[in-house]
């Protein structure tokens, strides 16, 4: 399975959204990047994906985007064969 990181926040409730999802679909480890405790990090996230809000999701190199980017996916077919590394 693909390596699943998460730039996300404490409260937010996309980001738990986005990791039940993720869970749901047999994701067992996100690397979490808590922008609120490491605001370089939020920098950082902001450089690479050109957006400020939280969460930005990456599956392997492939950079999905945020919450409703993921279940767009997700409702399209396309999240488990990204997941499985395909």
């Amino acid at each position: 399975m693909s390596p699943v990181k998460m730039y996300t926040t404490a409260v937010c409730p996309y980001c738990s959204r986005a990791k039940q999802l993720l869970k749901a679909r047999g994701v067992e480890q996100i690397e979490e990047i808590r922008i609120d405790l490491n605001p370089a990090e939020q920098q950082t996230m902001m450089r690479v994906t050109g957006r400020r809000t939280v969460p930005q999701i990456f599956i392997g190199e492939t950079y999905v985007g945020g919450c409703d980017d993921l279940v767009a996916l997700d409702g399209q077919g396309r999240l488990l064969p990204l997941l499985a590394g395909a």
